[in-house]
């Protein structure tokens, strides 16, 4: 039995600069954070809105926009708060239900990747069977498969987190709660959690990432196996704005993790960290916007409609 007194909240230092330079990234993450939440609601506008759009490739995209959307109001509202508080505290519980959060949807985000790489692989592979292979009943399991999924396992770290007890000190040196920083708080052994975390990391990342590397190699071996250039590049098309997606959210989410724990409360992994949970989400629709044509396409005429709105509004 722990002898100590129990620490009820914990301290999140945040980026700890001046009072000026403060008030700059409380603009900079504000904007940053309003961005990614219009630029991921107008992915899903479009997607529930045009038909061209109702195809398994968008409707799994759609649910990505929602995941980003979520996963940044995890953990930007709360980093606008500890930027301009002096002291700012999180009581524990609710430090290991922002963990929850960020687990699950970061975990739900891999599974989604991993699912949108094999809808191309079935697509530029097997494209005379894609349609029967790729059936609604498909793809409302694949989709359930991965929030169910992600949820169980976010849910099972949490409960293992719950039996720990922290003593002090109670700093977080860090702008959100993760969970490295909240095991070093703990006056526990956590010998449990660390083998329940690395056995869902092999299971939630190392495995889709696998599976997202194979999907490709085929889908690349079956473009080199194209005889007309014209069609190779038509079907690259089709699967290079994923592709891109696809690398910037697992390389941030190596570069962010495969420092040792002795360095993650140096502000250089904070910058890092930034990546993964500030500027990724707010990459995928403007990756989306900028290189698929349909998604343009369909962002045009959303355009064109609301001029015509606004012409006939100012006409009366």
């Amino acid at each position: 039995m722990i002898n100590k007194t129990l620490v009820n909240e914990f301290l999140l230092m945040g980026f700890q600069v001046d009072h000026q330079s403060k008030a700059v990234l409380f603009i900079l993450f504000l904007t940053l954070y309003l961005l990614t939440i219009l630029g991921n609601l107008l992915i899903i506008v479009l997607v529930y809105t045009y038909r061209k759009l109702h195809s398994p490739m968008y409707i799994f995209l759609s649910n990505l926009s929602l995941v980003d959307i979520l996963f940044s109001t995890n953990i930007v509202p709360n980093m606008l708060v500890i930027t301009l508080k002096e002291r700012p505290t999180i009581c524990v519980n609710e430090c290991i239900a922002q963990f929850f959060f960020y687990g699950m949807l970061g975990s739900t985000e891999c599974f989604l990747l991993t699912v949108m790489s094999y809808d191309r692989y079935l697509a530029i592979c097997n494209p005379l069977k894609y349609t029967s292979i790729m059936d609604f009943k498909l793809q409302l399991f694949l989709l359930a498969v991965s929030w169910v999924t992600s949820v169980t396992v976010s849910l099972l770290q949490s409960i293992l987190l719950h039996q720990l007890y922290f003593c002090g000190p109670s700093v977080i040196d860090h702008f959100f709660c993760d969970l490295e920083p909240i095991l070093n708080l703990s006056c526990s052994d956590t010998g449990i959690v660390k083998t329940e975390t690395l056995i869902s990391t092999m299971f939630v990342v190392i495995i889709p990432f696998l599976v997202v590397i194979s999907s490709y190699a085929r889908i690349l071996f079956t473009i080199l196996g194209i005889s007309s250039t014209e069609s190779r590049q038509k079907t690259f098309s089709t699967c290079s704005t994923h592709l891109l997606v696809v690398c910037t959210y697992f390389l941030t989410i190596i570069t962010v993790y495969s420092n040792p724990s002795k360095t993650y409360s140096s502000n250089a992994q904070k910058v890092r960290s930034l990546l993964y949970t500030v500027l990724t989400p707010l990459f995928n629709p403007v990756i989306y916007a900028l290189r698929n044509n349909e998604i343009k396409t369909a962002l045009h005429k959303l355009l064109t409609q609301f001029k015509y709105v606004l012409s006939q509004q100012n006409t009366k």
